[in-house]
């Protein structure tokens, strides 16, 4: 009897502390709603600012991002949202679990109150291009990974809390009103620091004298390397003499007449600019004229204007009663439209399997990478029902979230967010020279889990046909915080592929013949040839300028038969830190996948099973909160 008293307590204390836990839940994310309600209030914003009190704030909100559970807001996104006047001082600092601010590009002003800053799980500020004012706050987070607040009005000095910011890799002050000397930072994560343009004096500390001059221009009373200014050369200027000797009126009869030399050579210039202007005008109205059915541009091919646009690279097959019709997946919470995106300054980011991608800055502040599919097969009907498919994936942490597409007759468009980490390719392989910063073990492995997680869950959210079909490690993305996303999702069944596929793919498995061919079984293939590449540093593709191609299953094997296991990894593990007995645990795993035949290979979720039994210590006291979220840190 006393033992069932006991159980029947015990559940119900158990059920108290659940229903208290969400109780507590409930009430912090009403907090936050109540919080930036009173936010919205008080700071004027353009209609676009859709919060209210009757919508969900983790789903419909615009620029609000929240956990997995619902519970708080995570993230703030308003770059370029027309917010003007000044924060009130108990709005945003009270989202205690804040992690991404981004306000830049807005009209914000006065003071930055000094809670916002001390949010203790703040890591990302993006305050940069706006009109704040007065004292940069001296209470800030420990776990501040972007500070960027250049562009604005800030005055007095650094405050010497961010001395010893171990997390600080970007530092952004430039262009702002701040002064004094710089302080002797201790930040071993700074990656990238700009604090020109201000008024700060003395010497450069010997802790930041590595980054380039560009970091620190503007600055007239700031001296030593990497300057060219010495600073025992720096002295007050001595007062002018009432009278001139006979040297300094020859300067000053030298500067006139060099004034009106420059003056008439000003004239002579801006006249012939001004008449090239109108040439190139002239020729390009023809040509305009000549070409109106013509072909779309391609690359970074400048306008008349000078000015490179997303529309000269990809947006003459787009139909102009379509101009708006940009279709988002539920849950985004972007501002801009199809018009916004063609008007974008457009960079070449590089060309792929299925098309060529684009860096769009648009005219708010967000970054967006396009990407122009060519040799689309398939009709509207088919294009929209694999996309719907493509866009569920995005909500894992470790798959590329597809943000729009455009589709018409001529043009097929896709959108996605900007990873400025780059790819997984040139974390291995690229900036081969001094200044490299080691692709480690640890980071290696935290890559490789986070790959396979993605391709598991593509696996398991599409179906037992569904596959990727073209994993590489350039289509391995990777976040500033080393997380991994898999991207082209989905797209080979759009695309016109050949009817014979070329063995010279060194990632794709011996059965795969053709398209048709590739299976969940082929993708654990393309896998492991993956893993075989970040433990052997080689390269199974050929790629203008790396010619280091290795066909990685058969060496991989041919070494380990002769058991000369330690010359397959990669000279720069073995020089860093690691744990030989993980490596050999991890070839094995890679070894597996690519196993001759699809029934001698293990399901993704396997392979992520035997990834994470490898128990690297660091790796096993990571919590998944370190990885969540990871894609928010850009604005």
């Amino acid at each position: 009897m006393k033992l069932k008293f006991s159980n029947v307590a015990l559940v119900l204390l158990i059920t108290s502390l659940s229903l208290f836990s969400l109780i507590v839940a409930d009430s912090d994310l009403n907090s936050d709603r109540q919080a930036l309600l009173e936010f919205a209030s008080s700071v004027p914003h353009a209609p676009r600012l859709n919060w209210n009190d009757s919508s969900s704030i983790c789903t419909s909100w615009t620029g609000v991002t929240c956990n997995s559970n619902r519970t708080r807001v995570v993230g703030i996104h308003l770059p370029g949202i027309g917010l003007t006047g000044s924060i009130p001082e108990n709005t945003i600092g009270k989202l205690d679990a804040l992690r991404v601010l981004s306000l830049h590009s807005n009209g914000l002003r006065g003071n930055l109150p000094s809670n916002i800053l001390s949010i203790p799980s703040l890591q990302f500020a993006h305050l940069q291009k706006n009109n704040f004012s007065g004292l940069i706050p001296s209470s800030v987070s420990p776990k501040l990974v972007v500070f960027d607040i250049s562009f604005n009005s800030f005055s007095g000095i650094i405050p010497s809390e961010f001395q010893n910011l171990r997390r600080l890799t970007w530092f952004y002050l430039q262009n702002n009103s701040i002064s004094g000397p710089i302080p002797d930072f201790n930040l071993p994560s700074l990656k990238y620091l700009n604090l020109s343009y201000n008024n700060l004096n003395g010497s450069i500390p010997n802790s930041i004298k590595t980054f380039p001059s560009t970091s620190f221009l503007g600055n007239s009373l700031l001296c030593g390397p990497p300057l060219l200014s010495n600073c025992s050369s720096i002295s007050p200027s001595p007062s002018p003499s009432p009278t001139l000797t006979q040297n300094q009126k020859d300067t000053t009869t030298r500067k006139k007449s060099f004034g009106i030399a420059a003056i008439l050579a000003l004239v002579i210039g801006g006249i012939a600019l001004l008449s090239l202007l109108v040439l190139v005008f002239f020729v390009c109205f023809l040509k305009k004229k000549n070409n109106k059915r013509s072909g779309i541009l391609k690359g970074k091919a400048s306008s008349c204007a000078g000015k490179t646009e997303v529309s000269k690279s990809f947006g003459s097959g787009v139909q102009a009663a379509e101009k708006n019709k940009l279709f988002f997946f539920e849950g985004s919470s972007y501002t801009f439209d199809l018009e916004d995106l063609l008007k974008a300054s457009a960079e070449v980011l590089g060309k792929g399997s299925y098309g060529t991608a684009y860096k769009a800055v648009l005219e708010e502040g967000v970054t967006m990478v396009v990407k122009r599919l060519k040799e689309v097969v398939v009709g509207k009907k088919e294009f929209e029902q694999q996309l719907d498919i493509v866009g569920r994936f995005g909500r894992h942490p470790n798959v590329m979230p597809l943000r729009a597409y455009y589709y018409s007759k001529d043009e097929k468009l896709l959108v996605y967010n900007y990873m400025p980490g780059g790819s997984l390719f040139f974390l291995l392989h690229g900036n081969k020279g001094a200044g490299r910063t080691p692709f480690d073990w640890d980071s290696r492995v935290k890559v490789a889990l986070g790959t396979a997680k993605g391709i598991a869950f593509i696996h398991s959210e599409g179906g037992s046909k569904f596959t990727h079909g073209n994993i590489k490690s350039t289509n391995v993305l990777i976040t500033q915080e080393l997380d991994s996303c898999i991207s082209d999702v989905g797209l080979p069944p759009l695309m016109n592929a050949p009817a014979t596929m070329s063995r010279a793919n060194g990632y794709r498995a011996p059965e795969v013949t053709d398209s048709k061919k590739i299976t969940q079984k082929s993708d654990v293939y393309s896998f492991g040839v993956l893993l075989l590449e970040m433990l052997t540093g080689k390269t199974p593709l050929r790629y203008p300028g790396y010619e280091d191609v290795v066909d990685l299953p058969r060496w991989v094997k041919s070494v380990v038969r002769e058991e000369w296991t330690a010359e397959v990894f990669d000279e720069e593990l073995l020089r860093g830190q690691y744990v030989e007995e993980e490596m050999v645990q991890m070839l094995q795993i890679a070894l597996a996948c690519v196993g001759n035949t699809p029934d001698m290979r293990p399901r993704m979720d396997e392979a992520v099973r035997m990834i994470e039994e490898i128990k690297h210590p660091e790796f096993k006291n990571r919590t998944s909160s370190e990885s969540e979220y990871s894609n928010l840190q850009t604005p």
